[in-house]
């Protein structure tokens, strides 16, 4: 029984919903989805998508780690706060995060005025993009590498050092190899959301092809909420971006399960 339950909620909440797609999809001739899928806009929509993704997802594993080592490794007074707060992109509606972002950095509000004072604008760029996606994706890593760090211990560490080795080769030689799957892991969930992400980048993207602010998400939504609704065409470029996506997690679990052979090991 739990078998068939497992099964049948695996199909009506993916798998259907996936090979509708596909159907609706393979409604279209060849050279139709070829020259949908060609089409510039929509080129550089894949392009804007995923080398944002890219980059906000290396940006969070970078700081991903500094803050699961500041929350596991240090006591301060706000500690639990702090932890608590890791969580927030995942309960605030992404739709209001786009908007606070967007009124935080455009040119009337007190990040964006700054930024824009040195020559840095955010908002309606791709800076914007690769900012609301680092917050949107920071908890994907805090939270796959903070259980690791919290079973590692520490007199690894100091006989590293009682050794002679710097804090950087005990890092690189000692900690980071502990924590390598746990990161892959995590950068992969922050990439696959990157790249799928609507509500929080629709706003502080602009929308603008001029300037190469427009993300998947929004070609798809443009097709959905069009006088002609073009199910067949949105669901063609969400084919391709599923592809995409399961083919770039696909490569970092095997990624991960290699680095994890090899910590065993």
């Amino acid at each position: 029984m739990s078998m068939g339950v497992t099964v049948a909620m695996l199909s009506l909440l993916i798998l259907i919903p996936l090979a509708s797609v596909m159907a609706y999809s393979f409604r279209l001739s060849g050279k139709e989805f070829i020259e949908l899928i060609t089409r510039p806009n929509v080129v550089q929509s894949f392009a804007t998508s995923i080398g944002c993704a890219l980059l906000a997802a290396v940006i969070n594993c970078v700081f991903g780690v500094i803050l699961a080592w500041v929350l596991v490794r240090y006591d301060f007074p706000g500690k639990r706060l702090m932890d608590g707060m890791i969580e927030l992109p995942f309960a605030l509606p992404t739709a209001v995060a786009g908007i606070t972002l967007t009124k935080m950095y455009s040119d009337n509000g007190f990040l964006g005025r700054a930024l824009e004072g040195i020559g840095l604008p955010v908002a309606y760029t791709k800076t914007g993009i690769v900012i609301a996606m680092i917050f949107i994706g920071i908890p994907f890593v805090v939270r796959a590498i903070q259980p690791v760090l919290e079973k590692l211990p520490e007199t690894h560490e100091e006989a590293s050092l009682m050794l002679g080795a710097s804090r950087f080769t005990t890092f690189r030689r000692v900690i980071f190899p502990e924590i390598r799957p746990a990161l892959l892991t995590g950068f992969g969930l922050a990439l696959a959301r990157g790249i799928g992400e609507y509500g929080s980048v629709i706003y502080i993207s602009g929308n603008s092809e001029k300037n190469g602010t427009q993300v998947v998400s929004y070609i798809i939504m443009q097709k959905l909420n069009s006088g002609n609704v073009d199910y067949e065409g949105a669901a063609a470029i969400a084919l391709v971006l599923l592809v995409i996506s399961f083919l770039m997690l696909f490569a970092i679990n095997v990624i991960q399960h290699i680095a994890s052979r090899r910590t065993n090991s």
